[in-house]
């Protein structure tokens, strides 16, 4: 599955790396402005899940340093989204 935008073809796996971005930025906003707290599963669902999405394009880009810092950022946000389940 591909979508067109000005002649650059954005794959599947584009949609989801940018899914990572904006979730990633959207946990950090509703915890800025105190929508929601550090200890909400919604802040560590979205990290979980942005931080596979970037994970995801960083491995296929072959780019590391993103792999490592969001394979870490979703470690954390797994143990804590257990923590808060619990």
């Amino acid at each position: 599955m591909s979508i067109n935008f000005h002649h650059k073809a954005l794959h599947a796996e584009d949609i989801v790396g940018w899914y990572g971005v904006f979730a990633i930025v959207v946990a950090y906003v509703l915890v800025s402005f105190q929508i929601i707290g550090v200890e909400s599963f919604w802040y560590q669902l979205l990290n979980l899940t942005g931080s596979l999405g970037i994970i995801s394009i960083a491995y296929k880009h072959k780019d590391y340093q993103p792999l490592l810092l969001n394979l870490i950022w979703a470690a954390v946000a797994l143990f804590l989204l257990f923590k808060v389940l619990m």
